[in-house]
């Protein structure tokens, strides 16, 4: 009696243990996999600021002053070539976080699917959802550099201001980014379902060369939901847009003034 007392008190107490463990094995497996997320944006988003921003002065400054030429095209040309540039370097890391977005997967199962990937496709399976995502990055740079000096420079005429401040860029940067992101959302759709694709087709035994073309892809959002489709997350979309655009844009137009009154600071003591 006190044997089978023992075995099942012993039984009930290794229940408890797993039951214990098993919530504490999740809770480790979502905080991996969050860690992984964070970290790939950050490695994503770094080097793609630095390249966006520094492409879109060059190419502006180069085009007014290196080639002469005026007119508020300029921005939107120089917006879309810095970006053409950005998006290509930083395309594999972009769709790396649009899977892990979509499912929750650990190290190995991220390797795993691009792996099977790349072993099928090429190195060019990397750069899925490229096409769909210059279509939606670089019109949405054009459209916001345009209207960005066009809502500055507006602005600053009507405050009087001989340059932007803070309050200006800012709110400038979050008129012209909401703009240019519900333009370019329809493309956003696109790209986000051609990313999740990766993986998902393979293991389907389809080839991922039967993928439709962007174009495809739209028509076929636009038969089953209409132009709700290839609008939704348009809210989110938006909220999530707008603050980020002024908020980058505020800071960059500071750090850059900051800076170039030190360099004329440095410069007036060494004369």
């Amino acid at each position: 009696m006190l044997s089978e007392s023992a075995a099942s008190y012993k039984l009930s107490l290794s229940v408890y243990r797993d039951n214990c463990r098993k919530p504490s094995i999740d809770l480790m497996h979502e905080e991996a996999v969050l860690h992984l997320h964070v970290c790939v944006y950050r490695v994503m988003a770094v080097p793609a600021t630095i390249i966006y921003f520094t492409c879109y002065d060059q190419l502006r400054d180069f085009m007014w002053f290196g080639l002469g030429f005026q007119g508020s095209h300029i921005p939107l040309l120089a917006g879309g070539l810095a970006r053409l540039g950005a998006v290509t370097v930083i395309s594999p890391l972009e769709l790396v976080r649009t899977k892990m977005q979509s499912r929750k997967l650990t190290y190995k199962q991220l390797w795993v699917c691009i792996h099977s990937a790349v072993a099928q496709d090429g190195l060019l399976s990397l750069w899925r959802g490229w096409g769909p995502t210059v279509l939606r990055d670089v019109p949405f740079s054009a459209l916001y550099w345009f209207n960005y000096e066009l809502v500055k420079t507006k602005l600053c005429e009507e405050y009087q201001m001989p340059q932007a401040n803070f309050s200006i860029s800012f709110s400038a940067g979050a008129v012209s980014g909401a703009i240019a992101a519900v333009l370019t959302l329809p493309f956003d759709v696109v790209k986000t379902r051609r990313q999740i694709q990766l993986g998902e087709i393979d293991a389907l035994a389809v080839s991922l060369k039967k993928t439709t073309s962007t174009w495809h892809i739209m028509k076929n959002i636009w038969a089953e939901l209409g132009y709700r489709g290839l609008f939704a997350g348009f809210m989110p979309r938006v909220i999530k847009v707008a603050p980020a655009c002024a908020v980058m844009i505020s800071s960059y137009e500071f750090g850059k003034a900051f800076f170039q009154k030190m360099n004329l600071d440095r410069q007036q003591l060494a004369t």
